[in-house]
């Protein structure tokens, strides 16, 4: 049986950003755009210059000889190594990620430039954040032309790669979750819509994709895991020196399931089902995966609260039908994520329609689905059909995605499945970004994810304007930390993300204050720039 396998990502990691000056690098004016005719004709002058060459053959080495003679006497190579490096990173700024608009180069992408001027050959690696990019091979293709077509380059060899599976504020969260980089939601709010065959087909999707996954099934009064996958083992083990669970797995993707606890549904009270799915969660050895999916149970009650208070949920995926209650059922839950700070990067309408006789019939109305994003602004709309094999698939135990990967459904599931990698490779992004400081002009920058203003804060002003117990009294209000305690030049030590909706900013006293983006877009902002300070290089 073979998983779904699709193309792999452009969604590269943002660390360290610099510009084209910041890195030494020559600026250009426009990134070339690598048609096939540009290439076919670049190649078709090397063939000539190739043929020349031949057909002269005695001229051209005795030629080759004088000037390596001369070059042994001046005691320089060809090109020296700066010059060839600079030569290899801008063919390679050439290239723009289509998402994000950005050069690789400037982006930080590129890692382990390593050339050898005299043989010509330059090796190179491209890192992105997950395995499970659509466009890998394309970029990997596009990188080893640019750098081909230099004059000097005999050989080339580009390594693809992936960070270390990690959220961006890890030390923050509980052991088991540390080495999770996106967790998705998947999310109905209404019981009876498909919520667990998306998630499931979902995550087997991008299994498919080369990531590591796994599915935590947070229903614990009617579990659907066990019935939808198969794993040879359908019994958690505990870890008894640990005290941690060991998930199972089905086709590479790590399951956990009240159901697999060897108890079936649950009857319990809502305060202890909260406690024993926190319990599942964080204690589970995960080890290190690109993305946990999440099957959120109906409701917004306790158990969701706490799931999305609890757990770093990087996005959520809201699935419904096209009937009007489901719209109204869909559109709290959506509410609900709004206000916890998790966006909403697709809507799935199931059994949206279903084709006969050459037509197609929408059996249940249609516009739940736009309805939601409309309304909400959600980016993405996917639809998936009426097919008795995607229900009779979740029945027996092996996802329809596995069953059928070349079919209508699994295309559908390609495309939730790229959609969720390119926005949770946003999101990253933006979040790891909100929030930094500027040395240079000892200001600390802010552009809050989903906003396109970007404004300066003066250090001292931000800190002044700590809300926690320790700066202002929580039963009088009065304030405790007063504007002469703070000193003019504080500088912020760490700027650290919070979620979706926060810093946290370390001080030089020791204090750690947590800053939600929502009171740092009210602080009184710096209108007059300070001039930049100089390098000490310079």
């Amino acid at each position: 049986m073979q998983l779904l396998h699709v193309p792999s990502s452009f969604c590269l990691s943002f660390q360290n950003v610099k510009t084209h000056e910041e890195a030494g690098l020559p600026s250009y004016e426009k990134p070339l755009q690598l048609s096939s005719a540009i290439c076919c004709s670049l190649q078709q002058q090397r063939t000539e210059r190739s043929k020349w060459a031949s057909r002269r053959g005695s001229a051209s080495s005795s030629f080759t000889a004088k000037a390596a003679s001369l070059e042994d006497v001046a005691g320089a190579p060809a090109i020296s190594k700066g010059v060839a490096e600079s030569d290899v990173l801008k063919a390679l700024s050439q290239i723009i990620d289509p998402d994000f608009g950005t050069d690789i180069v400037s982006c930080g992408f590129v890692k382990d430039l390593d050339i050898n001027e005299a043989l010509g050959e330059v090796s190179f690696r491209l890192e992105l954040t997950t395995p499970a990019c659509p466009i890998k091979d394309m970029f990997e293709q596009k990188a080893n032309e640019v750098v081909n077509l230099l004059p000097w380059v005999k050989n080339v060899s580009v390594t693809m790669s992936a960070q270390p599976a990690r959220p961006i504020y890890a030390e923050q969260l509980p052991a088991g979750l540390q080495t999770i980089s996106n967790i998705i939601a998947v999310s109905s709010c209404k019981g009876g819509v498909g919520k667990s065959t998306v998630a499931v087909n979902l995550a087997y999707t991008l299994a498919g994709m080369g990531a590591r996954v796994g599915i935590f099934d947070a229903d614990v009064y009617g579990p659907s895991l066990p019935t939808m996958v198969s794993p040879e083992n359908r019994i958690l083990v505990m870890n008894p020196e640990k005290k941690t669970i060991i998930p199972t797995e089905y086709l590479g993707v790590k399951l956990v399931s009240f159901g697999f606890a060897g108890q079936g549904r649950a009857i319990m009270r809502g305060p202890m089902v909260s406690g024993v799915i926190n319990q599942l969660l964080t204690t589970t050895e995960w080890g290190e995966l690109d993305y946990l999916v999440v099957d959120m149970p109906p409701g917004t009650g306790d158990i969701q609260l706490t799931l999305c208070q609890v757990v770093p949920l990087t996005a959520a995926v809201i699935v419904t039908t096209p009937q009007k209650l489901a719209f109204i059922d869909v559109a709290k839950g959506v509410r609900m994520f709004s206000k916890l700070k998790v966006p909403c990067v697709a809507v799935v309408e199931n059994m949206s329609h279903f084709d006969a006789d050459g037509k197609r019939y929408y059996p249940f109305g249609r516009g739940s689905g736009s309805q939601v994003v409309e309304q909400f602004g959600i980016p993405n709309l996917f639809d998936l059909p009426i097919r008795p094999t995607l229900s009779a698939s979740g029945d027996s135990g092996t996802p329809e995605v596995v069953a059928d990967p070349l079919g209508e459904v699994s295309k559908t599931f390609q495309d939730i499945g790229i959609c969720v990698v390119q926005q949770c490779a946003k999101i990253r992004q933006q979040v790891s970004t909100a929030v930094t400081y500027d040395k240079s002009i000892k200001a600390i920058r802010v552009k809050v994810p989903d906003s396109d203003e970007a404004f300066l804060l003066h250090p001292a002003t931000v800190r002044r304007n700590d809300r926690s117990a320790q700066s202002v009294d929580e039963w009088t209000g009065e304030q405790k930390l007063q504007f002469a305690d703070v000193p003019e030049d504080i500088e912020p030590e760490e700027i650290r993300p919070m979620g979706n909706y926060a810093v946290s900013i370390t001080w030089p006293d020791g204090f750690n204050q947590i800053a939600p983006y929502d009171q740092l877009q009210t602080i009184e902002r710096l209108v007059d720039v300070p001039q930049r300070v100089p390098s000490q290089a310079s």
